[in-house]
């Protein structure tokens, strides 16, 4: 069987239920950058690798985390490709609470912030940076959906998705911290000039 398929080249794309949309309807660009999300976490998985290689990470900051959280991301992005699809709720309530307990943990290994941070640091810090703004265009394309779904009951879109989005947001702040911390690099602050 073929990779390609040729039913999206007049523009439209297929949801789950068969239903075609075009390719920049807002549900599409929600789980679309759900997944770019994901993908982003991949690089930030492989890079924590090759970061600390044979150093154990403290807890949660470990690359099965990352596919954790991808894992939720795919489920979180496959009820957003089913109109009405709710069948991960359940689960993406418990992964939040997973991060926040993630992001304790971090914080708790963190001085307390006296300014604002810049993007930067390590390599990994970087990267996990370029995830927690891919994470908060997630977000955002996800309440966009959720404007645009809300004059059907039945298409609506469940809120604790855009929940976990905002804490994922947060947890790649801290573990970019963190692993600037690890690394005994300094957070990159911003100066007013």
């Amino acid at each position: 069987m073929p990779i390609y398929t040729r039913t999206g080249d007049d523009g439209t794309t297929g949801l789950f239920g068969n239903q075609r949309v075009a390719k920049d309807h807002a549900r599409i660009e929600a789980y679309g950058t759900v997944d770019e999300l994901s993908s982003t976490l991949g690089v930030c998985a492989a890079e924590l690798a090759v970061a600390s290689p044979g150093q154990p990470p403290p807890p949660g900051f470990a690359a099965t985390s990352f596919a954790a959280i991808q894992s939720v991301l795919f489920d979180l992005g496959a009820d957003l490709a089913t109109v009405g699809g709710k069948a991960a709720v359940d689960r993406v309530a418990d992964a939040t609470r997973r991060l926040e307990a993630w992001i304790d943990e971090s914080e708790a290994l963190l001085p307390a912030l006296r300014s604002f941070v810049l993007p930067g640091g390590t390599r990994l810090a970087a990267l996990l940076h370029v995830s927690r703004t891919v994470a908060r265009r997630a977000e955002r394309r996800f309440w966009t959906l959720c404007q645009v779904e809300a004059t059907e009951p039945a298409r609506a879109v469940p809120t604790e998705f855009g929940v976990y989005l905002n804490r994922l947001s947060d947890l790649c702040f801290s573990w970019a911290r963190l692993a600037n911390r690890l690394a005994d690099s300094p957070d990159v602050p911003w100066l007013r000039e």
